[in-house]
């Protein structure tokens, strides 16, 4: 893997998706989910608002690398996609 450069906001982000994976799955097998219309424009189910989510949080931190200058911190940016991720899985 020494093609990717691997910091530890990249190791973070990943580590985060990976645990969302597993609790998602637990959380089906459990309880399984039912449709809901939160703020998003569609009926979600909880599978669903992750993946939205998810997608949320990689364009916002591409988005902060793109934008941000060359050696600033990724912290901020995965800070700010998890805090969204979060949202949209609460109330999307």
């Amino acid at each position: 893997m020494g093609w990717m450069m691997w910091t530890p906001e990249v190791a973070a982000f990943f580590g985060c998706i990976a645990l969302m994976l597993v609790v998602m799955t637990v959380l089906e097998i459990r309880w399984p989910t039912i449709e809901r219309k939160g703020w998003l424009p569609i009926a979600t189910t909880r599978g669903d608002r992750l993946f939205i989510g998810l997608l949320l949080a990689a364009y916002v931190n591409l988005a902060w690398l793109g934008l941000s200058a060359e050696d600033a911190s990724a912290w901020p940016g995965f800070a700010l996609s998890m805090l969204l991720l979060a949202l949209v899985m609460w109330k999307g």
